[in-house]
């Protein structure tokens, strides 16, 4: 017997980037944070900062569901006091970065290892002690996953990540296409 999964099954695990501008306001994350939890929706990913106009800051968030759900919840959102801007960019092309900080065991027959490894993904040591190291990884959630993946038979003591914030790509290029058409030619 066959099972076939519904296509608005497949697109319920989505992860949708959210971008908000909002006025720079005591409460409004909050606001924001309980809509979310009355509605029992998850925030797998939240990044706050100011934005490029003094008094606005622009929360990054990533969430999960699918297209009429994030479209629900953006309506929601436009009706919070102090939303000025909400867009789904999820398949907009943009600029996404992460920062991470990673320790990880490092004794002196593995520091090396652990330091090309580092090199590798770009990642700086910003601290050194006798039994651990600690990275800055700067990069895509992807990279992010990736040297988790490359450390991990190390040993990871602590990891605190940011979140994801992204703005769009003005050029309109999509390098997630052209990463896919470099693939295909390689």
């Amino acid at each position: 017997m066959e099972f076939a999964i519904a296509p608005h099954r497949l697109l319920a695990k989505m992860k949708h980037t959210i971008s908000v501008l909002v006025e720079d306001e005591a409460g409004v994350l909050s606001r924001i944070a309980g809509l979310f939890a009355r509605r029992g929706f998850n925030i797998e990913s939240l990044a706050v900062g100011p934005a490029e106009q003094m008094g606005i800051s622009r929360i990054t968030m990533v969430v999960p569901g699918d297209d009429r759900v994030i479209e629900q919840l953006t309506k929601q959102l436009y009706k919070l006091i102090n939303v000025l801007k909400v867009q789904d960019i999820t398949e907009t092309p943009c600029v996404e970065r992460e920062l991470m900080l990673l320790k990880v065991n490092a004794s002196s027959t593995n520091r090396s290892e652990i330091i090309e490894l580092a090199q590798i993904f770009r990642a700086r040591v910003v601290d050194v002690a006798e039994e651990s190291l600690t990275l800055e990884v700067v990069g895509d959630p992807g990279k992010m996953v990736a040297i988790v993946q490359v450390l991990q038979k190390f040993g990871l003591r602590e990891i605190a990540r940011t979140g994801k914030i992204a703005l769009t790509r003005e050029s309109g290029v999509n390098t997630e296409f052209l990463k896919s058409l470099e693939a295909k030619i390689s």
